[in-house]
């Protein structure tokens, strides 16, 4: 067995579909011979959509051997719909999320229904796997696979160093502070401004809510055309190019002067530091609300938080519902509901035992769960079906 992946997520590009098709295509490959098409950033991704037909068909000629090709995404996927040389190949795909609830009527009606000449549709939760049956991909074609963490990850200091460095290198003093930390990019489906307005200031005083993430610019060129834009238009571009829609009230929040001390921005930071403030926090929170045309496709950082020790307290909307097992290695919130939130949170101060989430039981229980290692022998398994003409039909 010999498999062709196609991906254009891939490093040095950085986000949660990069680290798993990193991951996935390295795996499988210290087990089977593998051949690969990436973007790795050192041409236009219009060159690399536009020739990917001829290189594929190249590598398939000098490699006779190639039996299945993987596109790690539904965009690549669906660009592979108008291919041809290669038909003899056995197909899969996997999708993430956001690239099978597009919110565009030509890619629904039909383009997403072509995904049924793929022998396999791998979902990274049950939440995209549903998605994809409700948008006209046959369920015996469905397989869920969720996606894995490095179990390697973890702080590199102790708590004392950690509340050091954030003095040293943020001017964050800590000392009588408890953390609230949300990581991500300022898109809608987050929920950070929802959280901010509706569930921070009612939580107990001591608490900091740390952002980190990249910090858009309302004012940048790219800002001023798409804010021309019809409304139309504008949400599936921002939706396509995961734009920042959620930045210009972020910014407005953060200038707030009710929020000074509840509220800190941090930016990107480099993963070490990251590590670190998530293993001295009190909670770490995804506070995603229903956004249209968006879906969580899994919520991979959840589980890299775990890892960290950190409790995780997670709107139970979409693919985060594989990620987080309720009072396993997190806390399931419902989505939108403040009041909740509200109490929940607040019981870090006002019942510190009541959560029954000892660090080391989340991480351990993350690492039997969502390893990579997990995630890339079930992989296997289904290429190695496969390829040995099997039935792949499975009941998720």
């Amino acid at each position: 067995m010999e498999i062709l992946f196609v991906s254009h997520k891939y490093p040095p590009s950085v986000g949660g579909m990069e680290r798993q098709s990193f991951e996935l295509i390295n795996g499988v490959g210290r087990h089977v011979k593998t051949h690969s098409i990436l973007y790795h950033g050192t041409e236009s991704k219009f060159n690399f959509f536009r020739l990917l037909n001829r290189r594929i068909n190249a590598i398939c000629k000098l490699n006779p051997g190639i039996s299945i090709i993987h596109f790690n995404d539904a965009l690549i996927a669906s660009c592979s719909l108008v291919h041809s040389g290669y038909e003899h190949l056995k197909k899969t795909v996997t999708v993430h999320g956001l690239d099978i609830v597009f919110p565009d009527k030509i890619y629904q009606k039909y383009i997403v229904p072509q995904f049924n000449r793929f022998e396999i549709v791998f979902a990274v939760s049950h939440a995209t796997a549903q998605v994809c049956i409700n948008a006209g991909i046959a369920a015996k074609r469905v397989v869920v696979v969720n996606n894995g963490v490095d179990e390697s990850m973890k702080p590199s200091y102790d708590g004392i160093t950690t509340q050091k460095m954030l003095q040293h290198k943020f001017g964050i003093d800590i000392n009588t502070r408890r953390l609230l930390v949300a990581i991500g990019r300022p898109v809608k489906r987050k929920g950070f401004s929802w959280f901010i307005k509706e569930v921070l200031p009612e939580l107990h005083p001591d608490f900091l809510l740390l952002l980190i993430g990249p910090v858009g610019n309302k004012k940048s060129k790219s800002a001023r055309i798409m804010n021309l834009l019809p409304s139309l238009i504008k949400n599936k571009l921002e939706l396509f190019l995961g734009f920042p829609a959620d930045e210009g009230e972020l910014e407005k929040l953060s200038a707030d002067p009710l929020f000074a001390t509840r509220l800190k921005r941090m930016g990107k930071l480099e993963l070490e530091d990251m590590l670190n403030v998530l293993s001295i926090s009190e909670g770490f929170v995804m506070p995603n609300i229903a956004a249209k045309g968006d879906i969580e496709g899994f919520g991979l950082v959840c589980v890299e938080a775990g890892l960290c020790g950190a409790k995780v307290f997670a709107s139970a909307i979409g693919g985060i519902t594989d990620a987080i097992h309720d009072h396993k290695n997190g806390i399931l919130l419902p989505s939108g509901n403040a009041a909740v939130w509200i109490s929940s949170l607040n019981k870090l101060v006002d019942n510190p035992d009541y959560y029954q989430l000892r660090s080391d039981d989340i991480r351990d229980y993350n690492i039997r769960n969502f390893s990579n290692k997990k995630m890339i022998s079930e992989y296997l398994a289904w290429f190695e079906r496969l390829s040995m003409n099997k039935e792949v039909t499975i009941c998720f």
